[in-house]
């Protein structure tokens, strides 16, 4: 695949679209360091990726509308908006993946990056070759249905794909969760997590087992990312401290499903 030819000098830089072959694995990468950025996509175009360029916030939201891309690479740092409140905002109308890219040392740039809705982090510098590896093992993630076991798993259990745990039901055909009648809105990552949960409630999961059942097996990094994306679910189900309904911590284990 060919890559789109360079602005001319002094020329103002906008976005850059890739070639549409059809693959149907669309990236939009959003980073105003653009020798990376068509680094990146160099990368990415070889593993057969359709990608796409946006050099500052407004034009990165712009062209995710317009491209639904399957997975957005950001970067913190942008001009116009921020990373944090493209992410922000991007999450009020896609659910694709994102991974956040950020010059920063500090663990707390991490986790807020994560808390706003991004499902994974490369801290700068970083190899083309890794964020094309975790890219491409975020696509080939299994989805939550085939983590669901065939049949109900609750007393008002209403069919395969439906999972009830007490007043907590998750819907991994239509991918719609409910907490006491009411619909709770989840990112990819953290429906997938939930839904790996909620399909063996009886099961004590380790860091790993989680990386490998949602991230998949190839997942390479920080196996705390699983404690961040938990931290997001129990806010949004409505899990206090000291006495969760739903994701309890197994000490020196990891995670199970409560009662409801």
């Amino acid at each position: 695949m060919t890559a789109a030819a360079d602005p001319a000098p002094g020329a103002v830089p906008g976005p850059v679209r890739g070639p549409v072959p059809g693959s149907g694995r669309r990236v939009l990468v959003v980073d105003d360091e653009e020798p990376l950025a068509r680094l990146v996509r160099t990368y990415l175009e070889r593993d057969g990726f359709e990608v796409t360029l946006a050099f500052d916030g407004p034009s990165g939201l712009d062209l995710a509308r317009q491209v639904r891309p399957d997975v957005v690479v950001l970067d913190l740092g942008l001009p116009g908006l921020d990373g944090l409140e493209v992410c922000r905002r991007l999450r009020t109308f896609s659910d694709c993946y994102v991974v956040m890219l950020t010059a920063r040392g500090e663990e707390v740039d991490k986790l807020v990056g994560l808390s706003v809705g991004a499902d994974d982090y490369v801290t700068k510098p970083f190899s083309p070759r890794e964020l094309v590896a975790r890219v491409s093992v975020m696509l080939r993630r299994p989805r939550a249905g085939s983590l669901a076991p065939a049949g109900p798993t609750g007393p008002d259990a209403g069919g395969p794909g439906r999972l009830v745990v007490g007043a907590l039901a998750v819907d991994t055909e239509a991918r719609e969760v409910h907490v006491d009648g009411r619909s709770v809105e989840l990112t990819r990552t953290e429906f997938d997590l939930l839904a790996a949960l909620a399909a063996r409630p009886r099961m004590a999961f380790g860091r790993r087992q989680l990386i490998e059942a949602v991230w998949g097996a190839d997942w390479v990094g920080d196996e705390h990312l699983v404690d961040v994306h938990v931290g997001h679910l129990r806010r949004k189900l409505g899990d206090e401290v000291g006495a969760a309904r739903f994701i309890r911590t197994v000490r020196g284990i990891g995670y199970r499903m409560g009662e409801g």
